[in-house]
């Protein structure tokens, strides 16, 4: 029998730093721009991991990490598996959240956008850029499709492996980069007190973007 976990007592306050409506520019990407790298120089454990939230045609979310690649013409790039079980909902339902989470900095970004696969010229020179191993791994997982064990795929990472020893390895057609283009950012800064500063930029019809507070 399972026992209750009881986690009401753990707490902590966060006070390290401030969020003002003076620092903040008229539009959101230069500020996301800068916590990525405060994010980087501060040597955050993984600064440039996201949870990416998608759903399925009936409305079932699901979250999962992936690593964020560029931020290029206003567009958040990551890439995967086509066929994995994100890449199926993306293709569903391209209304795409995106989390960014530094615990050391107490800063959060949320994102909420659409989303686009990239050309295959921009996967084809990614893919070409990544360790062999990885480019080996991209063109064998079967991504979150059930295996029958782990030997089972280290087997065909070994055989593909060998088959392209000296040889340029291309990309699969089922692997690609793609874009979240945003209309909602919202930047968390926690304060003491659970007082935190949140502030929402949200994308106008005529291109612009607001910027409210909100309430912690």
């Amino acid at each position: 029998m399972n026992e209750d976990l009881h986690l009401e007592h753990i707490r902590r306050e966060y006070s390290s730093r401030s969020l003002s409506r003076s620092e903040l520019p008229a539009e959101p990407l230069p500020m996301v721009e800068r916590w990525l790298r405060e994010a980087i120089e501060s040597r955050v454990y993984e600064p440039t991991a996201m949870l990416v939230g998608t759903a399925s045609p009936e409305g079932q979310p699901s979250i999962r990490t992936v690593l964020l690649k560029e931020v290029l013409g206003g567009r958040f790039v990551f890439y995967t598996g086509y066929e994995s079980r994100k890449g199926r909902q993306i293709a569903a339902n391209p209304r795409v959240a995106l989390t960014f989470l530094w615990h050391e900095l107490e800063r959060q970004i949320h994102v909420e956008g659409t989303i686009e696969r990239l050309p295959a010229a921009e996967s084809d020179a990614y893919f070409a850029m990544r360790p062999y191993k990885s480019r080996i791994g991209a063109r064998i997982s079967p991504q979150s499709q059930p295996i029958p064990s782990r030997e089972w795929i280290m087997m065909r990472f070994a055989a593909e492996s060998l088959k392209f020893v000296g040889r340029e390895v291309p990309r699969p057609d089922s692997w690609g980069g793609y874009a979240v283009t945003p209309h909602r950012i919202e930047l968390w800064q926690g304060r003491d007190s659970r007082l935190h500063d949140r502030f929402v930029y949200e994308l106008q019809e005529d291109g612009s973007w607001s910027l409210t507070r909100v309430a912690p």
